[in-house]
């Protein structure tokens, strides 16, 4: 796995349908869906913050929430899937 990135699973609850769209793409330009409203991504500290910025501009705190839960690479390989779907794998490296 890329040094300084950790897995995240992120799960929103937004209210509207317009702040939701613009979330999921959000979500999607960083991450995998593995749910409706859940992703995973491998992100550094660094682009956790850019997207917790870029999500506050969207949500309105009243209405809408955002679960964001780090999981060490020990939880990650306790991580159950049943029925259809996986765990995100790391990004893999690529040496030139």
């Amino acid at each position: 796995m890329s040094e300084g990135r950790s897995f995240y699973v992120l799960a929103y609850d937004i209210s509207d349908d317009r702040r939701r769209l613009k979330l999921a793409r959000l979500m999607e330009s960083l991450g995998v869906r593995v749910q409706g409203s859940v992703f995973e991504a491998y992100l550094t500290a660094r682009e956790l913050e850019h997207l917790l910025r870029r999500c506050r501009k969207i949500m309105k705190t009243e209405e809408d929430s955002l679960r964001i839960y780090r999981l060490c690479a020990a939880c990650r390989q306790e991580i159950r899937t049943e029925g259809k779907g996986h765990v995100t794998p790391p990004p893999q490296v690529t040496v030139i």
